[in-house]
């Protein structure tokens, strides 16, 4: 199983170097003694699923989907819509990223059967109990469960590859998650071990069935995606910039605030935040104008939340998935539901130092194409 262990001596020394951080002893714990731990047991347990499972040898991971684009852009509404087509997709739960190893995810199946069918549930109920005190309050701004479909970057925790580290510490020149695409030795290690996570969770739910992915972060990892699936399919969502950068940012800086960090102690980190949501937009539409045979499409957020069933069935068809008479019916019944989708977690630029100019400068291409409101229009004007 693979461990990045450059960033893991990136993370020990710079925690190590915040002398005065009142969670440094607990966090040098964590890095120093239950990573280490924990990463022996995952790797063994990782080598040992080819011994328990011989079929992982001819696992492929054939023509999977991803979808890309910036944070609150409409990703996990296109993944939702999509993940409910249950027989032809397998993706990730919350709580599987926890647990790389197809044996773990396996023996946890199993216990919860046990749980279940035997004991009439009290495990569960307590997880849910845990489940809802724990996420509950922050649903309003993602709908967050550990039963819940997330996003695929989490399931890289176990090799050290994590956003979490830059949520929990406003270190984001310390590790980059985020350009994969411009880190060529990187890339090949980190996308070899994202592979043998894929080919577990397929086996997992069958083996015979499309990998679905949705994950703001591998925005900037579409040419590896590309170079790793060569017959891969890619949905990049799009909205206005002015819309879903603003939330990202305060959503982070919550995150900052609540672990005690100062405006002085993340200023930097989120700065460089704002950069890469840049990236973000431009990432996407430079590699895929580079791979043009790579089945792809740009779904716009304006047009799946007016019209979610037509939008999933031009999708289907860019991407030439079969769309089966029982999904387009669900598609149906959900139409009106989903037209109402809308974030209670928004925020506007005047929260921040961010003049709209500025985004409209660095992301000019994409004003005109999409025909968003720009700074002095009248739509903008009475928004």
């Amino acid at each position: 199983m693979y461990f990045d262990v450059e960033y893991y001596w990136r993370v020990v020394n710079h925690v190590w170097s915040l002398k005065e951080w009142k969670g440094r002893q607990a966090m040098l714990f964590k890095l120093l003694v239950l990573i280490p731990v924990t990463t022996l047991f995952n790797s063994l347990c990782f080598l040992l699923d080819y011994l328990f499972f011989p079929r992982l040898w001819q696992q492929g991971v054939d023509r999977p989907v991803f979808i890309v684009g910036h944070a609150r852009s409409g990703t996990t509404l296109m993944h939702r819509l999509m993940s409910a087509d249950e027989d032809k997709f397998s993706y990730f739960l919350y709580w599987e990223m926890f647990f790389p190893s197809l044996l773990q995810k396996k023996v946890i199946r199993a216990l919860g059967w046990i749980d279940h069918n035997i004991f009439g549930g009290p495990i569960k109920a307590q997880l849910v109990k845990w489940d809802d005190k724990t996420f509950g309050p922050y649903r309003h701004m993602h709908n967050m469960s550990l039963w819940n479909s997330e996003e695929d970057q989490f399931a890289m925790k176990s090799a050290f590859v994590t956003q979490q580290w830059s949520l929990d510490i406003p270190m984001m020149d310390i590790i980059d998650m985020f350009h994969l695409d411009q880190m060529p030795q990187r890339k090949k290690r980190w996308m070899h071990h994202y592979k043998e996570l894929l080919k577990r969770q397929l086996l997992l739910n069958g083996g015979d069935k499309i990998h679905l992915s949705k994950n703001p972060v591998m925005s900037g990892w579409v040419e590896s995606i590309i170079e790793t699936f060569p017959d891969a399919r890619i949905v990049v969502m799009m909205r206005d910039p002015k819309q879903c950068i603003p939330s990202v940012l305060k959503l982070v800086e919550l995150t900052w605030k609540g672990k005690k960090w100062t405006g002085e102690e993340y200023q930097h980190s989120l700065t460089m935040l704002r950069d890469i949501s840049f990236d973000t937009f431009k990432n996407p539409k430079e590699k895929l104008e580079k791979h043009a045979n790579t089945p792809q499409i740009v779904v716009d957020y304006r047009q799946l939340t007016s019209d979610p069933r037509g939008t999933t069935q031009q999708v289907y068809q860019a991407l030439d998935i079969e769309l089966s008479q029982s999904f387009d019916d669900y598609l149906l019944a959900q139409a009106e539901t989903e037209k109402k989708h809308n974030s209670k977690f928004e925020y506007s630029l005047g929260d921040y130092d961010l003049a709209e100019s500025l985004i409209e400068s660095e992301l000019a291409e994409f004003y005109s194409l999409y025909q968003w409101p720009t700074e002095g229009t009248e739509e903008n004007n009475h928004e």
